[in-house]
């Protein structure tokens, strides 16, 4: 079997140290070989970057032989800008975009991205897990659940659709509950259909540059949230796309960052690609 390909970890982070510093202990526990970690902080009266605590992570991670880019990029221009600069940075064919909060189980980045190269689609993700609901099953919120039993191909979803009602897998600790459901293990992931997935998504970096990658954030206001939505119904038309269990991301279930949501991307912008990166 052929090496894994290297991965690009990219970390958009804002005033949260040590939440940053549990995120990055996640990546340093990782199995696969070969990735790059780039943090960038939009903290902007702190470097967060500098704190003990993700100093400590940041050591471990580089005496492990890991390469770590840290970043601060301001002034900060919304959400969907610092990932589009993170893109930017990317130079691995394969991208992981890990929010700030997220703690990974040491087996998510690999198990990820063999079902990326496997299916060759535009992205998979583990949905992030609130483990504080993990005796709370919802059993009407895994009704949307559709396995994929064959390859991953492109298909349309649009906010008001009935597959759009599949953000609901993500909720609480729905995705332990399915992964129990489904039987999913790494060695046997159980791949399914998506509205979107938030926190935790590897993307095929080509394929996400192709539909013109967060570049849309200069027709929206800073505080506009939806960002990764708007590009993975892009990714799912043209590429399709997947999540995977076991998801494997640990939420921290903190207060969010970004409290203004009265701007949704993906309901302010046309989905459709605009006709210059439409496929000819």
């Amino acid at each position: 079997m052929s090496p894994l390909p290297p991965v690009d970890v990219l970390v958009p982070t804002y005033r949260r140290p040590a939440a940053l510093a549990v995120t990055l202990a996640g990546l340093s526990a990782q199995t696969l070989p070969r990735f790059r970690v780039v943090v960038s902080d939009q903290t902007p009266d702190e470097d967060t970057t500098a704190r003990g605590e993700v100093q400590a992570v940041v050591r471990l991670l580089r005496a492990r032989g890991r390469e770590v880019e840290l970043h601060r990029h301001l002034p900060a221009r919304g959400i969907a800008e610092h990932r589009d600069s993170l893109l930017a940075r990317a130079r691995a064919p394969y991208a992981l975009f890990l929010d700030d909060d997220v703690l990974l189980e040491p087996d998510v980045l690999a198990r990820l991205l063999r079902v990326l190269v496997a299916q060759r689609c535009g992205f998979a993700g583990a949905a992030m897990t609130g483990l504080s609901h993990l005796d709370d099953e919802r059993l009407h919120e895994q009704e949307p659940l559709r396995v994929w039993d064959g390859p991953v191909v492109p298909e349309r979803v649009r906010p008001g659709d009935v597959a759009w009602e599949r953000w609901r897998l993500h909720n609480a600790a729905t995705p332990w509950h399915l992964a129990a459901r489904t039987g999913a293990t790494d060695a046997r992931p159980v791949l399914y259909r998506v509205a979107w997935v938030a926190g935790c998504v590897l993307y095929d970096v080509a394929k996400l540059r192709d539909v013109g990658g967060f570049g849309f954030w200069r027709d929206l206001p800073p505080h506009a949230c939806g960002e990764d939505v708007t590009v993975q119904l892009r990714l799912l038309e043209r590429y399709g796309g997947c999540g995977v269990l076991p998801s494997g991301a640990v939420h921290q279930q903190l207060e969010t960052t970004l409290p203004d949501r009265s701007v949704d991307a993906p309901l302010h912008l046309d989905l459709d690609l605009p006709p210059e990166l439409q496929a000819g």
